[in-house]
């Protein structure tokens, strides 16, 4: 049995009350609750050999508790949403009630570009075993269903043949990065991050000293100056800033997190080369493993620590201790110069173009991502990259076939010029397939779409300033509705008496990259609660109200937070 060491307690002291934390630094590594107990007992990444060697060959009831609830999440696994159990059951049901014997599959991209090959394999895996389905998530992820045990490892195998995987993918681990998708393209980046990535994952992807952290760490890099990662709301992101001595390097990051308790992450005031962009994520990553908080699950992000250190201790710490050496001090960020999901037609520096491109919600399926890849394969593209707002961007588009290409998107079901609520709506998985969702969200988003388009059309100031829309299944927020222009939380509301899906509703969030100069927070409406139902009357009664009521370049979260209560019902 392997297990991950817990490094020797350092001098720091604990809290005044002196209550363990369960931080390894200061309380020592012994497990304070279940799931601490868990990690101890065995390395989550011990549990792939397991599954290729005695689950996918014996079946579904051979898989023990522990490993099914817990470790399988390490290789990007999780059992999905029995069909047919309504929302209101998802807080009284044990999570075996409600659990299917069928799989999601998350599978990292990394900001990699997929060639035709992979996207191939990608289509393939859809068509094969995940009976045609495919989503893209808001972490450049592509996210399967209904996998089954016995297929898992013909999928790692077919996935490996184009350096794609599962490794920590999801379970209290480095969960996959955020990276530009214009990487190294672009005719105004800063720097390309494409070499700081593949060097993280090169050293540190799935080592075991990183296999049992507090909680999930999330990882975003960009050096694009449209600020195209969502920084904000990571727990380490490094984004491309020029230094007046040092040149194009980075900004850091650090404690961002959305979930039941938000908080946006923020500067050190530190400069990071290239060069030192590995070592500066493990130092983070480290920090977080040896100081983060693990007796209270609900307290262990990095987010919790960096309020309680403040960013002045946690960069001293970070040098002192994990570094040997002061990074420079260096310059934040510039506005975002435009969205960072890139839908559309842009030029590259060689002369070629990049074309993003929107599905509806993120879905794609196995049928669109085969299509894509003899689309790219046929105008001689380079390949796609996935975006952090359910998109995906092609490129290295030679001139002559731009036409040929946009043309040749939609017959695939994607567009790269789409309507306003198209391009800026998200939605996670929703009670479809999601064991702690409530209500349904990609379905309700895709008919809000379709509604919106038809009563908005004669707004056409929207085409410039497109309102974003993300819908969560629950309070979790993996579609980040706290920072979207309109975020809608589901939950069981009740209308005349009888219990129905709705949302609570979150306005005037934002990121850098969204329209927004920086990070913003929505507020609640308190007692504005919308039925499923009732969604597209209320986006259509706020947005028409807005257009009426704005003032000479006000943006929807400005309006949204100087309106009165009366004016957001």
């Amino acid at each position: 049995m392997t297990t991950t060491s817990a490094p020797a307690t350092s001098a720091v002291r604990p809290s005044r009350n002196n209550r363990p934390n369960g931080q390894w630094k200061v309380d020592g590594p012994a497990p304070l609750n279940s799931n601490e107990e868990l990690k101890a007992a065995d390395n989550g990444l011990n549990v792939r050999a397991r599954i290729e060697e005695i689950y996918a060959v014996e079946g579904f009831d051979s898989i023990p508790g522990d490993d099914l609830h817990g470790r399988f999440r390490w290789w990007g696994l999780y059992t999905q949403r029995k069909p047919g159990i309504d929302g209101g059951k998802t807080a009284t049901l044990e999570p075996e009630e409600l659990e299917d014997r069928y799989f999601m599959l998350r599978v990292r991209s990394d900001g990699q570009l997929l060639n035709a090959e992979a996207l191939r394999v990608l289509g393939s895996i859809s068509a094969d075993f995940a009976r045609g389905t495919a989503d893209i998530t808001d972490r450049q992820n592509v996210q399967y269903h209904w996998v089954d045990i016995e297929s898992v490892p013909e999928i790692w195998r077919r996935l490996a043949t184009v350096g794609l995987e599962t490794t920590t993918a999801c379970g209290d681990t480095p969960r996959g990065f955020l990276g530009s998708p214009v990487a190294g393209l672009a005719a105004d980046e800063i720097i390309d991050p494409t070499p700081a990535i593949l060097e993280i994952k090169r050293r540190f992807l799935g080592d075991p000293e990183l296999a049992n952290l507090p909680r999930k760490f999330k990882t975003a890099i960009t050096g694009h100056p449209s600020l195209d990662v969502v920084h904000e709301i990571n727990d380490v992101s490094l984004v491309g800033v020029v230094h007046p001595e040092l040149g194009p390097g980075y900004d850091l990051w650090v404690g961002g997190a959305l979930s039941t308790t938000p908080r946006l992450g923020e500067r050190l005031g530190a400069f990071v080369t290239q060069d030192q962009a590995a070592d500066v994520w493990h130092g983070v990553c480290r920090i977080f493993r040896d100081y983060g908080y693990r007796r209270l699950r609900n307290k262990a992000r990095l987010k919790f620590l960096l309020a309680d250190w403040g960013t002045e201790k946690f960069r001293e710490v970070l040098e002192t201790e994990y570094l040997g050496y002061r990074l420079a001090d260096g310059p934040a960020p510039a506005p975002a110069t435009g969205r960072g999901d890139h839908v559309g037609v842009h030029l590259q520096k060689d002369g070629n173009y990049y074309i993003g491109a929107a599905p509806l919600v993120g879905r794609i399926g196995g049928d669109t991502i085969s299509g894509l890849a003899d689309l790219v394969e046929r105008t001689g593209a380079l390949g796609v990259r996935l975006t952090a707002f359910q998109k995906l961007v092609a490129l290295g588009v030679p001139a002559d076939q731009v036409d040929a290409f946009v043309a040749g998107l939609e017959p695939l079901g994607l567009t790269a010029q789409p309507s306003p609520f198209r391009r800026s709506t998200m939605a996670c998985t929703g009670l479809e397939f999601c064991k702690l969702a409530i209500v349904d969200t990609k379905d309700t988003a895709t008919d809000v779409i379709t509604e919106l388009e038809r009563r908005l059309a004669d707004l056409p100031w929207l085409a410039d300033q497109p309102i974003d829309l993300n819908l969560n299944g629950c309070p979790n927020s993996c579609a980040r509705i706290q920072t979207s222009d309109i975020g809608l939380k589901g939950q069981i509301i009740t209308v005349d008496g009888e219990q129905v899906p709705g949302f609570q509703v979150h306005l005037g969030g934002g990121l850098a990259g969204t329209g927004q100069d920086a990070g913003g927070l929505g507020r609640t409406v308190r007692g504005l609660k919308v039925p499923a139902s009732e969604v597209a009357d209320y986006v259509e009664r706020l947005v028409r109200r807005f257009g009426d009521e704005r003032q000479d370049g006000e943006t929807f979260a400005q309006w949204a937070h100087r309106a009165n209560e009366e004016a957001l019902q």
